[in-house]
């Protein structure tokens, strides 16, 4: 039999989230809390390419595991990349639909509450934190889009904003509650102290590719020169590894940055050609699309661009498709035209 109401929170791993669900459980909730995998995640994306020059981490495991909260990962990615392509409100300052993202991850916690029979959902937002997506009427909107009037609990805020069903009928004492607002983090860092939660992310960490500046170049690219048709969730992904070039409308080369991406690269070749330096340490690089006679050339030179031997004046380069190799033999690119061509 519940004796407690139960709330079901968004928990990111950064530090506002992690703080939502230790103040909704000491003003008088359970908690069940869900973190959705969107395909877009920095730290996905780094696992998954397997990179080791940095340390891995999945915050939101973590910060459950310190706080003691049931978690469950939701992969999401197929549904949410229709929403990236055509969000209903627009996109901030790169390729991020922030509110449409908050719309479509709050509608999947609601329908999650429902199955299990909770209270209310939480979230960790705090009133003026972005400028887009959690000012005040557009926190009444996002709540009302998502079909969430009245039972979406922001803890960290809640004293200056209206109260929520829950706190009305004294399911939620409010006064436990906080009245948070503005971009500064002070108050928050100061809670986690007292609180001992450690395990978070940096605030202002960055979680998220879209709202990167280069991969939403790579990203606007894409769909400038094939169009959004078509496109799968392992196509977007790619746009986080290496550097991208573009020949032409219909050709484009990504070369590998470091020993992971191109251990990656050359396991995703499929039937493109692969291209590698001969004679020299260098990168690894996929070619997507047909290659016209001049192109050869052009790859080539970007491809030694990269490798032990740049400064050399002459340098050959292998093409590798299934059984079929080619050896092309270049000048390394100039920084001029590496710049023509890359995205």
């Amino acid at each position: 039999m519940k004796t407690r109401p139960l709330g079901i929170g968004l928990l990111s791993g950064g530090l506002d989230s992690a703080l939502s669900c230790v103040v909704t459980r000491e003003a008088g909730a359970d908690i069940r809390c869900l973190h959705f995998f969107t395909g877009f995640c920095v730290t996905g994306h780094n696992s998954r390419v397997g990179r080791t020059d940095r340390p891995i981490a999945n915050h939101a495991l973590q910060v459950a595991a310190e706080i003691g909260a049931p978690l469950e990962l939701l992969d999401v990615s197929e549904e949410y990349l229709p929403m990236v392509l055509g969000p209903k409100h627009g996109y901030g300052r790169n390729m991020n639909p922030c509110i449409d993202c908050r719309v479509f991850m709050l509608r999947k916690a609601r329908e999650y509450m429902e199955r299990a029979g909770a209270d209310f959902v939480f979230t960790g937002e705090v009133v003026g934190q972005r400028p887009k997506s959690q000012v005040k009427t557009a926190l009444r909107a996002i709540e009302k889009e998502a079909g969430l009037e009245g039972r979406l609990l922001r803890p960290l805020s809640a004293k200056i904003l209206p109260p929520t069903a829950a706190e009305r009928t004294g399911l939620i004492d409010r006064e436990r509650l906080h009245g948070f607002s503005g971009r500064g983090r002070k108050p928050q860092i100061d809670l986690a102290h007292r609180y001992g939660i450690t395990a978070y992310s940096q605030p202002a960490g960055g979680c998220c590719f879209l709202t990167d500046g280069p991969y939403s170049a790579k990203f606007k690219d894409v769909i400038a020169h094939g169009g959004s048709s078509g496109l799968r969730v392992d196509d977007v992904f790619v746009l986080g590894v290496g550097r991208h070039f573009r020949f032409s409308p219909v050709l484009k080369a990504i070369v590998g940055r470091n020993a992971e991406e191109n251990h990656f690269l050359a396991r995703m070749t499929g039937n493109h050609w692969s291209a590698g330096v001969v004679g020299f340490n260098g990168p690894t690089a996929i070619v997507v699309g047909e290659i016209r006679d001049e192109e050869w050339i052009e790859i080539a030179s970007i491809v030694a661009r990269y490798s032990d031997g740049k400064n050399e004046d002459s340098i050959e380069v292998e093409f590798v498709r299934g059984e079929t190799a080619k050896r092309v033999r270049t000048t390394p690119a100039s920084a001029d035209f590496v710049a023509t061509r890359r995205i």
